[in-house]
């Protein structure tokens, strides 16, 4: 069966597509230049000039709530509004309520671009936003909800395709996680206290901070996975049966992990254990979702030599994969006595957030821009190149934090014979320092790549010559 309806029809809602898909790209290049700025910090203390607003530690939380929410975030909206008309065989439920969630979330994040570097914060991790801010998230991801379910609802046809599954979930649970995490006592217009005290406080926090990963960071993006790589591959998902289960095994999984970030605290010991256990449990529906997508490609193998999109796909679950093979081991409480505060932890979200998040982003934009804009790519060849200054970037960044991580693990608990330490902690920062030179220039690579998409996406948007990009080729929806 083939989704039939092409650009030129009024059946589905673009605008708002187009506009998420396009601010995906601002912000993207907003979130890594300020990544690579604070990256050149660590290695030339002196970029910051004394000026406390660029300082590390006010521009840290505006890099991560921007490349994760704004960047990450319109990603998901636009490709989720996309997918589930697309799938659905209807337009959203409502144009209005679909602008409103645009606007809003591009309110959101300039709000934090000029709260963050005053130093308005709530100190939490990946929730760093003060409540004004919380509370307008919260409008907008209910309306994001009332948007996505609505149009479920209505839908054409019986069968909810499994990328929406995971749409689907990625929403609630962060709708969940969100409210609960950010409950405060406000005690003025930009500061407030968490209704949570000590250990509970950060039980909640990891609670949300790893499932911040686990839902708005994988399911979202596995969402795209499942549907943009069958269409880009033209090959149906290669088990329809295993992404059922994946699905359900990953979101009963995840959910239990977050205490791992809290081994050797006060937490109490079988919290950190459950953690720890429900960690490595949760490798199993990762890796099954690591096969089923690049299995999609079996019988067309070839396709990786001249296809860079399809490349970006399968290279970006390859990190996914690897990713999620890390973090459980990291889990591990004898690792993570290793690995605990080091830069290891640094390499292991990069991974992650560069090789997967990013680059599954980037592959699916490649995909639907002509789609939404109804042009033909301005150049292939960009793509290719995209595709080595990214891929490049995040291997040179990953495995300087991997050996600059370890590194100071080792540092830190070498002991002399009198059991006396062996190395001061400044000693382990100044061995560091080439590691940090190299991951800027990962970084600064993989921003480059952002440059090249950017160029490449505005001369297809603005071309004149406007054609029906073929979107009718057999839909992953019923593929079995």
């Amino acid at each position: 069966m083939a989704e039939t309806t092409t650009v030129g029809t009024d059946t589905y809602n673009y605008k708002v597509v187009r506009q998420f898909a396009i601010m995906t790209i601002v912000w993207g290049l907003v979130g890594m230049t300020v990544g690579v700025y604070i990256a050149a910090e660590l290695a030339w203390p002196w970029l910051n000039f004394d000026i406390p607003y660029i300082t590390f530690s006010r521009l840290r939380p505006l890099h991560t709530n921007t490349v994760i929410f704004a960047f990450g975030g319109s990603a998901l909206f636009a490709t989720s509004y996309y997918v589930v008309q697309r799938t659905c065989h209807v337009r959203l439920i409502s144009d209005r309520l679909a602008g409103f969630t645009f606007w809003a979330w591009q309110l959101v994040i300039v709000l934090a671009a000029i709260t963050l570097p005053l130093g308005l914060t709530s100190t939490k991790e990946y929730a760093e936003l003060e409540w004004p801010i919380d509370l307008l998230i919260a409008a907008v991801w209910i309306t994001y909800a009332i948007v996505f379910f609505g149009t479920i609802v209505k839908r054409k046809v019986p069968h909810i395709y499994v990328a929406n599954w995971f749409y689907g979930a990625f929403i609630i649970t962060i709708a969940i996680l969100h409210i609960f995490n950010n409950l405060a006592i406000p005690v003025s217009m930009w500061k407030s206290y968490s209704a949570y005290a000590g250990v509970q406080d950060a039980m909640v926090q990891w609670w949300y901070g790893h499932n911040a990963v686990g839902f708005f960071l994988t399911a979202g993006f596995l969402g795209m996975m499942y549907y943009f790589v069958p269409k880009q591959a033209q090959r149906p998902v290669y088990s329809y049966r295993l992404s059922i289960v994946h699905f359900w095994a990953l979101i009963f999984t995840y959910i239990w992990a977050g205490p791992h970030h809290l081994h050797y605290t006060a937490l109490p010991d079988w919290t950190q254990t459950t953690g720890m256990v429900m960690s490595l449990i949760l490798l199993a529906p990762s890796w099954g979702g690591m096969i089923n997508g690049i299995m999609t490609l079996s019988g067309a193998w070839e396709k990786l030599r001249s296809d860079p999109i399809l490349r970006f796909m399968i290279v970006a679950i390859s990190f996914y994969g690897m990713s999620t093979f890390e973090g459980p081991m990291m889990a591990i409480k004898t690792v993570n006595a290793l690995s605990h505060y080091t830069d290891w932890t640094i390499g292991h979200v990069h991974s992650g957030a560069l090789g997967w998040v990013a680059m599954i982003s980037m592959g699916s934009l490649y995909y639907l821009i002509p789609r939404i804009f109804g042009r033909e790519l301005y150049s292939l060849k960009l793509v290719e190149v995209h595709f080595w200054s990214a891929t490049i970037g995040v291997v040179l960044y990953i495995t300087a934090m991997w050996v600059s991580g370890i590194m100071q693990g080792l540092m830190w608990r070498a002991v002399n014979p009198d059991g006396t330490l062996t190395y001061s902690f400044v000693e382990s920062v100044q061995a560091m320092h080439p590691y940090y030179v190299i991951r800027w220039l990962g970084g600064v690579l993989f921003l480059l790549g952002m440059v090249i998409m950017a160029y490449n996406v505005f001369k297809t948007v603005t071309s004149s010559k406007v054609t029906e990009v073929n979107d009718t080729i057999p839909a992953p929806a019923f593929a079995h």
